[in-house]
């Protein structure tokens, strides 16, 4: 069942937000359907600062690496996987580290 919360049309004290800002976001009319039409991208009305904030984005997360690991479905024998599981948290890079023993690399 999909409820849409009910749109507030005053303040309420005690929702995690003051009546200064009730006050200040309530003051800002949607928009008209002219001003979607002539609305442009950031990058387009202010691209000197959209570059300056593109390089800190950009190195966000994890670095990126020569080889990375491939996610596969493979299907095992319970044991085995029992048996991996428990050797403790890092069992799946002690079960790549074996295979790649088995494989000669």
């Amino acid at each position: 069942m999909n409820i849409k919360p009910q749109k507030q049309t005053e303040f309420q004290p005690g929702r995690g937000y003051s009546k200064e800002d009730w006050d200040e976001v309530s003051d800002n009319p949607p928009w008209t359907e002219e001003e979607m039409k002539n609305a442009r991208p950031f990058r387009e009305v202010f691209p000197e600062m959209a570059e300056k904030m593109e390089k800190p984005i950009a190195a966000r997360g994890r670095p990126k690496v020569e080889a990375p690991k491939v996610a596969v479905t493979l299907r095992l024998d319970p044991d085995v996987l029992d048996r991996f599981k428990a050797s403790g948290k890092d069992w799946r890079s002690r079960m790549a580290e074996e295979l790649r023993k088995a494989a000669g690399l």
